[in-house]
């Protein structure tokens, strides 16, 4: 990603700066991997140009030029990689500055006359391109929507190379750590910089915060320095954070205001969380659920603005998940948060009533904060499944297609962390998996993913449909029928196997049997004592549907 630098007038300046060790010694290996001429590939090492002789000829056309000095004749782009992608070699990083010095207009391919430029890489992640712009042959480039052209070289090289695509200019990517502060985070052996750990921290405490008062408590209860910005009237009109022990050559500690760590954390944006919606009247676990499944049912129905209020709450009550999860899945579900940190930020306004039903949800898991194991999350988080396929589905219909991607990579990880919730719920439950290999009845209530276990398609737990058959299910259960049995019943009507999600063909066909219920004669429900006779298909006295069974 190619983002523009202040430009200057001092070349020489800049130079020795990209050469030199950098501020905090993160610079290594400082060389020239491509320039206008190759005479300055050797520029900055020993026995070769020097970097001052090699500002001299940059700055030579500069002097030339006569008539009315420029302003400012320093041109500087960095262009960065994200952390997860491949490193680029330094001929790889060659055909990128070629490239975009070409599409800028600083250096067009084949012309002999364009700008002086160099491509300095000191780090693995990116290299700087420096010009100085007025052409050799005295005349001043044509640069008008550099950036923007640059932005297009960078998408073809990420598709031709297998790189992250990324998608600039939307205004809703969160700030990358710069290379010195991966480096300083690494020395004080956090493994992250500080910019990532206060956005994850003040990004958890905007989710949970009720009110101004709440926000700035729970930031500083975790441990972050927290400084206010006060207006003359007394009210509060930013903030930004610190980390203890975090600071700077002379010892001042390093603050980051919100807007520095996310587009969506500063202090208007926080409060807009809270801000004419009071906190809900969720109480629990089970309230959160019926919350997210009506919310998750009329994701965007209201419009473009609607949505983009909806996705942002549901990354909110994402994050809030996260952080009440128990020990099993926790790791699951803040890769989760973090993945679908981008699909809750959509470019242009949002409507803010929108947000209410996930905002309830998220004040109601709050209050039942370390009330929940396994067996409880698996409910909310196979829900939250369901919720983020809503938001993908609707990122992708509007085009937003990092979002869309954001949301994809989260809907896997909670599939994972259902899957782990699952087995956890399993082995916590001996007694029950006991009874039902011995053939004893179902129990009102049983749990649904252990019963689809007994029924050969547990695969079906954690797919887009999981939550939808599980409704179905339990809309047997309440209809007085058995759900294993009928769940059997429908298995058997065709084979599975070829079906893209098979919980969703098993949705259609038990929506098939709630329809076609009044042909059926289901058997009683049998007491807790009783052990089920005969064949799997008993109680269902429909010949054809017995057959099929067998």
């Amino acid at each position: 990603m190619p983002k523009k630098a202040r430009g200057g007038t001092d070349t020489g300046g800049l130079l020795a700066y990209l050469f030199g060790p950098g501020k905090r010694d993160e610079h290594v290996d400082p060389h020239v991997v491509a320039g206008w001429d190759g005479v300055v590939m050797d520029a900055g090492q020993a026995g070769g140009l020097s970097v001052a002789d090699l500002a001299l000829l940059m700055d030579a056309p500069v002097r030339a030029r006569a008539g009315r000095p420029l302003k400012e004749h320093v041109w500087h782009v960095p262009v960065r990689n994200p952390p997860e992608d491949r490193l680029l070699s330094d001929a790889e990083w060659a055909r990128v500055a070629r490239e975009m010095v070409d599409a800028a207009g600083i250096a067009p391919a084949g012309d002999l006359e364009g700008c002086r430029w160099v491509a300095v890489r000191h780090a693995d992640d990116h290299i700087h391109i420096v010009a100085t712009l007025v052409r050799q042959d005295l005349r001043l480039p044509r640069i008008k929507g550099d950036i923007l052209k640059m932005h297009q070289v960078a998408r073809r090289l990420e598709v031709e190379w297998g790189l992250r695509p990324l998608v600039s200019g939307d205004g809703t990517a969160k700030k990358w750590p710069k290379t010195g502060e991966l480096e300083k985070g690494q020395r004080r052996g956090l493994g992250e910089s500080a910019r990532a750990v206060l956005h994850r921290t003040v990004r958890a405490a905007a989710a949970a915060a009720s009110s101004d008062e709440d926000f700035f408590a729970r930031l500083a209860a975790a441990g972050v320095r927290v400084r206010q910005r006060v207006a003359p009237d007394g009210a509060v009109t930013g903030y930004s954070v610190a980390l203890v022990g975090d600071r700077d050559q002379e010892r001042r500690a390093v603050y980051f205001s919100g807007a520095r760590l996310a587009a969506d954390l500063s202090l208007p944006r926080v409060r807009e969380r809270w801000q004419g919606q009071g906190p809900g009247t969720a109480q629990g676990w089970a309230e959160a659920e019926q919350l997210v499944r009506a919310a998750s049912g009329r994701l965007g129905a209201g419009g473009l603005e609607e949505g983009a209020g909806a996705v942002a709450a549901l990354g909110d009550l994402i994050v809030t998940a996260a952080e009440i999860a128990p020990d099993v899945v926790r790791d699951q579900m803040r890769a989760a948060a973090e993945e679908f940190e981008r699909a809750g930020r959509a470019p242009g306004r949002r409507a803010e009533e929108a947000r209410q039903a996930y905002r309830d949800a998220t004040w109601g898991l709050v209050r039942v904060a370390g009330r929940g194991d396994a067996a409880v999350m698996l409910g909310l988080v196979a829900l939250l499944v369901m919720a983020v396929a809503e938001a993908e589905r609707w990122h992708t219909a509007q085009e937003h297609r990092e979002q869309a991607r954001s949301a994809r990579k989260a809907g896997r990880l909670l599939r994972e962390a259902v899957e782990v919730s699952a087995g956890a719920t399993a082995r916590a439950r001996p007694a029950r998996s006991i009874a039902a290999a011995r053939g004893t009845a179902e129990a009102p209530g049983a749990d649904m993913a252990e019963l689809v276990r007994r029924a050969g398609v547990g695969q079906v737990v954690g797919e887009p449909a999981w939550p939808a058959l599980q409704e179905r299910l339990r809309e047997v259960e309440a209809l007085g029928a058995e759900p294993g049995r009928v769940l059997e019943q429908v298995i058997g009507e065709r084979e599975l196997s070829s079906a893209d999600s098979m919980s969703q063909v098993l949705v259609w066909r038990l929506d098939g049997w709630v329809r076609g219920r009044p042909a059926q004669v289901v058997a009683p429900r049998r007491g807790p004592g009783e052990v089920r006779a005969g064949a799997r298909t008993q109680g269902v006295v429909d010949g054809r549907s017995a057959r099929r069974a067998r």
